[in-house]
């Protein structure tokens, strides 16, 4: 099968940019095989082809990449052609044709935290016009609603959010291929979309015009309704968290963490993990690690085993092959900076921390948590500003990475194979976020 990120950046078998990727074979073939589990399972469960491939189309239509809308459309024609026109129609109410790419560029969100409110960027809510339903289904549209979030308001994701989706007919094992889905393809159009821009660098000489991250308190018009509880708070949303009784939990009690932190966080799910003693051992196997059974967020995504190894395989050699290319500290530098824009406060903590151990610059790391990201960092450090400028440009939604972005990273000293790495990171990383957002949050340690 043809490698489907070489074929978004439009890149041949062979070329110089295929030859970089290959110095991360695991990663690489395990990109791949992340899209053949998610997209082209043998056993689909109560998860269609079909619905797999419009929930693809609709995500890489908000996420402003048309190769990857149109690639995963001809996969939906091909199943059921009327669905790839509702689609498109759904995609035109959400006001994300791209010639408006510019009003809607994200991520979008409110934090739960009082002491981050003055973070809060409320954007464009979406609701699917009734008549879809038709030719997509309720439990379909439910989907493609939670892919919006998903792509735009990440760190918008409540409980709510699964009890919709189970009050719908979506069962645990599905929603979590869901999520794996929506936030792989956050991955795969992001690293395509760099490796583009790494391939037509040399032509480029203007900036790009927007690549600032979205401005706090500034509202976005759009379909929906925009508050406090990611647009959750409605009859509807609380109906479904009774309906669904105790197979989401909310957690009344946790105790939250209120700022960005380097370590002593953990994580809480909202819908039930595999049991560890119930584990299969394809499941275990899936794990690659034994230790990790033992984690209740990787016992969740255990819950579809072939994504959740060909997952980890990526993330391993993106992160730890370090036979040449950037080094390790800057690698955890990009995963921090997607973290914190997404507004991962779990991953950022973990990562800012690895960051520092690298590199024993916690004060740098420190002022990118308690600052956040700015439309250029100041760091002071030019190999990591350029690292940190391009994983911002590369995690806003759509993405505003382009060729200027590879020239001043060159200018700081790296290789085109230190930028694959630069650029995989913060990727990788609108995958893990997502993930994580979705699927549960975070608590202060040792606080229960």
């Amino acid at each position: 099968m043809t490698d489907i990120i070489n074929a978004l950046a439009g890149i041949s078998a062979g070329d110089r940019l295929d030859t970089l990727r290959d110095h991360r074979p695991q990663a690489k073939e395990n990109a791949q095989l992340s899209f053949e589990a998610l997209l082209e399972p043998e056993d689909v469960g109560s998860f269609p082809h079909r619905d797999r491939y419009a929930v693809a189309a609709f995500t890489a239509g908000l996420l402003g990449a048309p190769a990857a809308e149109e690639f995963y459309r001809d996969l939906l024609r091909d199943e059921d052609e009327a669905a790839s026109w509702a689609v498109a129609e759904l995609l035109d109410e959400a006001v994300l044709t791209l010639d408006s790419r510019a009003a809607v560029r994200g991520p979008y969100g409110v934090f739960e935290s009082a002491a981050l409110a003055a973070e809060n960027v409320p954007g464009p809510w979406f609701a699917a016009d009734p008549k879809s339903t038709e030719t997509l289904s309720d439990r379909l549209v439910a989907g493609l609603e939670f892919a919006h979030l998903l792509v735009l308001h990440p760190r918008d994701s409540r409980p709510e959010h699964l009890a919709l989706l189970l009050a719908a007919g979506w069962d645990e094992d599905a929603i979590v291929t869901l999520a794996q889905l929506v936030s792989f393809l956050n991955f795969q159009i992001r690293i395509s979309t760099g490796l583009a821009a790494l391939s037509h660098a040399p032509a480029a000489t203007d900036a790009p015009a927007t690549d600032a991250p979205p401005q706090a308190g500034q509202a976005e018009s759009g379909t929906g309704t925009v508050d406090g509880q990611g647009g959750t708070t409605s009859a509807r949303a609380t109906e479904a968290l009774t309906t669904v009784g105790d197979r989401v939990n909310t957690y009344p009690g946790l105790n939250r963490p209120e700022l960005f932190r380097q370590a002593g966080l953990g994580w809480v799910p909202w819908i039930a993990p595999v049991a560890e003693a119930d584990l299969t051992e394809v499941q275990r196997e899936a794990l690659i690690e034994a230790g990790r059974a033992k984690n209740p967020y990787f016992r969740l995504l255990a819950r579809d085993p072939a994504a959740l190894r060909a997952r980890t395989l990526t993330d391993l050699d993106i992160f730890f092959n370090v036979t040449d290319g950037l080094g390790r500290a800057e690698r955890e530098l990009a995963a921090t900076a997607a973290s914190r824009l997404n507004g991962c406060l779990f991953c950022a903590s973990i990562h800012s921390d690895r960051a520092t151990a690298e590199s024993g610059r916690g004060e740098l790391v420190q002022k990118l948590l308690g600052s956040g990201v700015a439309e250029r960092s100041d760091l002071g450090d030019p190999v990591w500003d350029a690292v940190v400028d391009a994983s911002v440009a590369l995690t806003l939604t759509p993405q505003a990475f382009g060729p200027t972005h590879v020239s001043t990273l060159r200018e700081a000293g790296l290789g085109d194979g230190d930028i694959v790495d630069a650029l995989s990171c913060a990727a990788f990383f609108n995958w893990a976020n997502r993930l994580m957002l979705s699927l549960g949050e975070p608590e202060v340690l040792g606080a229960r």
